[in-house]
C-alpha cells in the first residue's frame, strides 16, 4: 500500500508557528490539501509544494458541515488509494475542532494505508499566552459553545470557562456560519444559572497574520448579546467565585501515616 495520508498543523499566526516536521511533509507530498481560508495563507502554503488543493471549495451557506466535512475526506482519500503521499494541511493543531483530519486517518488506517497527525499550535496555546492565563491555577473548562447549550454540562464558577465559536452559538442546522442575539441571549440566560450578569468576560480572537491583531475585548456578560462576534471568536469567562476547600479529603490526607 504505497499511498499515505500525514495531516499537519500549522500554528495560528502564518510562518511563525510551523514545525520543520509539517513543513518537510507539506514539502514533500505529492499533493497537498489545505484547509485555510485566508488566501495569503493558501499562497504560503502554494510556494512549499506543486499541488496544494483548497478544502473550502466543500463550504457553502446553507449546507450542511457534516456533508462538507465527508467530502473533504474523501478528497484526500482518493488521492491515497491512488498511491500518493498525500497531506493535509489545517489550522492550528488538526486534531482540535477538525473532523476530518482524525476521520480520514481512521478510514485510512482501516484500509491499510500508513496515515497519522502532527500537532501543531492550537488556538489554545494562543489563548493562554495572549490572554497570560495559567490553566493550573484555578483549573479550566472548555466546550464548544453549542454544545454547551445543547446538553447539560457541569460549570464550576471558581475555574475559568472557554466556550469556543461563539459566532455559530446555537445553531443546530450545521448549515450556517453565524448566529444572532436571540441565540446568544440563551446562552446568556443560560450562564446566569452561575455567573452575574456584569461579570466580566473576554471575547478572544487569535492572530493569524504577523500583522493582524490579537482581540482581547473585555466585556460584561450583558453585553455578550448584542456584542460584534466572528465565527472564531472565542468566550473566556474568568472565575466568578474562590475555590472550596475540601475540608474532608484534607482531613482523611491528614490523617494517613506519613514515613
Amino acid at each position: 500500500m504505497s499511498g499515505s495520508l500525514v495531516c499537519v498543523g500549522i500554528g495560528m499566526t502564518l510562518g511563525a508557528h510551523i514545525c520543520p516536521l509539517a513543513k518537510s511533509y507539506i514539502e514533500q507530498a505529492d499533493v497537498v490539501f489545505s484547509s485555510m481560508s485566508n488566501g495569503i495563507v493558501e499562497q504560503w502554503i502554494a510556494e512549499m509544494n506543486a499541488d496544494v488543493r483548497s478544502l473550502q471549495q466543500y463550504y457553502r451557506e446553507g449546507k450542511s458541515r457534516n456533508i462538507t466535512y465527508k467530502e473533504m475526506v474523501e478528497a484526500m482519500l482518493i488521492e491515497v488509494r491512488a498511491g500518493k503521499k498525500v497531506v493535509g494541511a489545517f489550522y492550528g493543531h488538526p486534531g482540535v475542532f477538525a473532523y476530518a483530519p482524525h476521520k480520514a486517518i481512521e478510514i485510512a488506517t482501516s484500509e491499510g494505508f500508513a496515515a497519522k497527525m502532527i500537532p501543531g499550535i492550537s488556538a489554545e496555546d494562543c489563548l493562554f499566552a495572549d490572554l497570560g492565563i495559567d490553566p493550573g491555577k484555578y483549573g479550566c473548562t472548555q466546550f464548544e459553545a453549542s454544545q454547551f447549550m445543547f446538553y447539560q454540562r457541569k460549570v464550576d464558577p471558581s475555574a475559568y470557562l472557554i466556550l469556543w465559536q461563539i459566532g455559530i452559538a446555537g445553531d443546530q442546522t450545521m448549515a450556517t456560519f453565524s448566529t444572532d442575539n436571540a441565540q446568544r441571549r440563551i446562552l446568556v440566560e443560560l450562564l446566569t444559572e452561575e455567573y452575574p450578569l456584569d461579570h466580566q468576560v473576554i471575547l478572544y480572537e487569535a492572530a493569524v497574520l504577523p500583522i493582524d491583531s490579537i482581540r482581547k475585548e473585555m466585556i460584561t456578560l450583558k453585553e455578550l448579546i448584542s456584542a460584534e462576534v466572528n465565527q472564531h471568536t472565542t468566550l473566556v469567562i474568568p472565575p466568578s467565585k474562590k475555590m472550596q476547600l475540601n475540608e474532608k479529603i484534607l482531613s482523611q490526607l491528614k490523617e494517613l501515616k506519613v514515613p
